[in-house]
């Protein structure tokens, strides 16, 4: 029998899913079959055709609220995607307090609280559910005025395994680690396609990825082709970063 990616009947929640990378995982889901519930905390731009609400994830009663009302207008949650997160680079040396609790927030605790949420539900129904955390390549690689980010990530990392070693059977959990990704942004953050270019140059694949190519690999976990993996964090980079050593001239 041909191998199928199949995602029909599965209702899926993707935080921040409606614009950037989030936006690639919704239309992955959708076209795999699945019924998409986005959210965040303004209204959806013109995108995916996907049932999106108002949320914003570091409030635990929203999202409570949210997983609840999700679940009882489709009948079920099937996948949740913890995709909403980021920060701006900033020093670690002179960000506030306040500025790195925010960040922890977003990053770290936010999908734990909807993570709780969509267990709640999933634990209870037949067929159980799945929940793909967003990370990051920061998590594993040190780089200024990422700190708090990268520290959220790698803390999301150990929470994906420690999740997934508390929840099986019923509910499978995993996580992408994600690299350099073209989205309506890149050009502005990394200064210019000419700048994007040099930095594409470094990465083995010559090319920063596709917002598409993230979705697959969500797909791909979210499906039942993933049966049995569970705990795992995948890389989703391009192949990394070459040490600095190998460019010194």
């Amino acid at each position: 029998m041909p191998l199928e990616l199949d995602l029909y009947a599965r209702v899926a929640l993707v935080t921040g899913g409606a614009k950037g990378i989030g936006r690639g995982i919704t239309e992955a889901l959708q076209q795999a079959g699945a019924t998409v519930v986005t959210c965040g905390r303004g209204e959806a731009p013109d995108g995916p055709a996907a049932d999106h609400r108002i949320c914003d994830v570091r409030d635990p009663d929203a999202v409570q609220a949210l997983v609840r009302d999700v679940a009882a207008d489709h009948g079920r949650l099937d996948v949740l995607v913890n995709n909403a997160g980021g920060a701006p680079a900033t020093e670690a040396a002179t960000a506030s307090a306040r500025f790195h609790e925010r960040v922890v927030g977003l990053n770290l605790l936010a999908p734990l609280a909807a993570a709780q949420a969509a267990h709640g539900v999933m634990a209870q129904q037949a067929g159980g559910g799945v929940v793909v955390n967003i990370s990051s390549i920061a998590a594993h690689r040190p780089a200024p005025t990422i700190a708090a980010y990268a520290a959220a990530k790698a803390g999301l990392d150990s929470l994906t395994a420690s999740l997934a070693m508390e929840w099986g059977p019923a509910v499978r959990v995993n996580a992408v680690d994600v690299g350099l990704c073209r989205t309506e942004h890149t050009t502005d953050h990394y200064g210019g396609d000419a700048r994007v270019a040099a930095i594409e140059r470094t990465i083995p694949l010559r090319r920063m990825a596709r917002p598409a190519e993230v979705g697959a690999v969500v797909a791909f976990l979210a499906s039942d082709l993933a049966s049995y993996v569970s705990g795992a964090v995948v890389a989703c980079h391009g192949g990394g970063e070459p040490p600095v050593f190998l460019h010194v001239d």
